[in-house]
């Protein structure tokens, strides 16, 4: 018998059946072969499985939240006697809204707003959770998952600068220009059709879309064809920050972050990079809590106010009605 057939045989150490282990094929006998069959009873693949995700999941998560910045432009600094090209990002009266927990949302994580939106255009709803926390509605809201409870923040906190640390490394999470509708040529970089011999009017086409046959004449899904451009979630990874000043509100970051100047940018310690110092985490959490330290007391108040004028407003209408 051939050393290849390693269904037959269960022999492990053929070239079949490691070709088929790095393949992504299992490499044990089959049941229906003679060999052990199956335990009955439910399967513990899919649970080992997403226990695994989670492990990978929790070593990928950022220790810290992140901020919510505005792209200003790109200048470049000197780094010693090298010229690095970077773009300026400023924060603006950004601020924790909410802590999401395991227990009650299923995940870690700080929702983060940033910038100020005037009252009529809020919804009502939004209306009563900002006075719920005690603060102006915000123009910008988003959530940052962290890897624990350590990484909750106090509601209501501001968040400046100096939350990073200057030389660590960050990702800039926004969405990149939007370039309208595009053709099968820029959207994807086809080649496009001859210029001469017998092609008219049809240069810059993508040509066949679809077989007629084997494929079930129609178009796939996912085919490339022309269609909006841009305006979709980019992160670029690994920027190094190179200046944070409390003053004028800025983070310097090296290289270029996506989107045009105005863009909303998520800004979070990097994924595959070492996090901050323990010291500076220490320091910058102890000065959090220096600067607001009736935090808890000043969220608690607003709830109550909150309540208050909720039942207040209820009985105006109870009153019209």
């Amino acid at each position: 018998m051939s050393t290849h057939t390693f269904r037959q045989d269960g022999d492990r150490s053929s070239p079949a059946c490691r070709r088929a282990r790095c393949r992504g094929y299992s490499s044990a006998a089959s049941a229906s072969r003679g060999g052990r069959r199956r335990r009955r009873g439910p399967s513990t693949a899919g649970s080992t499985s997403r226990r695994r995700a989670c492990r990978r999941s929790n070593r990928t998560t950022p220790l810290r939240p992140g901020v919510l910045a505005t792209k200003k432009g790109m200048t470049s600094m000197f780094v010693g006697k090298v010229r690095v090209p970077c773009t300026v990002l400023q924060l603006d009266q950004v601020q924790v809204v909410a802590n999401k927990t395991r227990q009650k949302h299923g995940y870690w994580a700080v929702q983060v707003g940033a910038g100020t939106r005037p009252g009529r255009n809020v919804s009502s709803p939004m209306l009563g959770y900002y006075e719920a926390k005690g603060m102006a509605p915000k123009a910008e809201l988003a959530e940052f998952m962290v890897r624990g409870e350590e990484g909750l923040l106090p509601v209501g906190a501001q968040l400046l600068p100096d939350w990073f640390q200057l030389g660590q490394y960050v990702d800039a999470r926004a969405k990149s220009r939007g370039m309208g509708f595009a053709g099968g040529m820029k959207r994807h970089g086809f080649k496009g059709q001859e210029a001469s011999h017998g092609n008219s009017r049809n240069h810059r086409t993508i040509g066949t879309t679809g077989p007629s046959q084997g494929g079930g004449s129609r178009v796939w899904p996912g085919k490339k064809m022309p269609g909006r451009m841009g305006n979709e979630w980019v992160t670029v990874q690994n920027l190094k920050v190179l200046r944070v000043d409390n003053e004028l509100g800025v983070v310097v970051v090296s290289g270029c972050v996506p989107g045009p100047k105005g863009r909303t940018v998520k800004l979070q310690d990097a994924k595959k990079r070492k996090a901050p110092a323990l010291p500076h985490r220490q320091r910058a959490l102890a000065q959090l809590a220096e600067r607001h330290p009736d935090a808890e007391q000043a969220l608690e108040a607003a709830r109550r106010r909150h309540l208050e004028l909720k039942q207040k407003r209820q009985e105006g209408l109870n009153e019209e009605a």
